[in-house]
């Protein structure tokens, strides 16, 4: 699955806090930057994981819009070990 999202972030006193702009109930914290990127990745997936079976199927969807029509690509689905 792959997303592009905005983290926002600063230091504090001990740990670096984030959050996603696109969600912004999305927040945690980490000890340098490379952990708290890492802590948001698994809090996001947390996130949009929460009720999908350990098993379970997908497909890439990308809208595209050409004069007021939306037009829908489908690629090939992938399924997870």
């Amino acid at each position: 699955m792959n997303s592009r999202m905005n983290m926002i972030y600063w230091k504090s006193e001990k740990f670096w806090l984030g959050k996603l702009l696109e969600h912004p109930e999305i927040m945690t914290q980490g000890e340098s930057l490379e952990e708290l990127e890492e802590n948001i990745k698994d809090a996001y997936l947390l996130m949009a994981l929460e009720d999908v079976p350990e098993k379970y199927e997908f497909n890439h969807y990308a809208l595209k819009v050409h004069r007021m029509f939306w037009r829908l690509k489908v690629s090939v689905s992938a399924k997870a070990d």
